[in-house]
C-alpha cells in the first residue's frame, strides 16, 4: 500500500459549496478513481483558512498517473474551478507533503 498526502486551497466562502459537489461526486468518477488503484480518499478542511488536506491509499500498481489526461478527470476539474486555487489547465494547486512520521 502506497500512502501520499497533498494539500489544495479553497476561495473564501466556498466550504459549503466543496463539501456538497464532493457529496454528489459524480459515479462514473468515483468509480474511475477506485479502477485507478485509489482504495482510500479523504479530504479534511482546516475551515479558518481554506486549506484542505488530502490524504490517499494507492495499491502497488496503481494508475494515478493517467489521471490527469482523461475527459472526466478533467471536467471535473472544470466543475471545481470556480471555488479553489487551479492551475492553467484547471487542475487544483497542489502542495504534495513528505511523510515524516507514522505510528
Amino acid at each position: 500500500m502506497i500512502s501520499v498526502a497533498f494539500t489544495m486551497k479553497l476561495l473564501p466562502g466556498n466550504e459549503g459549496v466543496y463539501e456538497k459537489r464532493h457529496n454528489e461526486i459524480w459515479p462514473e468518477l468515483a468509480e474511475l478513481l477506485k479502477k485507478a488503484g485509489i482504495t482510500e480518499y479523504h479530504i479534511f478542511l482546516d475551515r479558518q483558512s481554506g486549506v484542505l488536506f488530502a490524504f490517499q491509499n494507492l495499491t502497488e500498481t496503481n494508475q494515478t498517473k493517467g489521471l490527469a489526461e482523461l475527459s472526466i478527470m478533467k471536467k471535473w476539474w472544470a466543475h471545481m474551478e470556480d471555488i479553489m486555487e487551479t492551475n492553467p489547465d484547471q487542475s487544483p494547486k497542489v502542495t504534495r507533503l513528505e511523510k515524516v512520521f507514522s505510528l
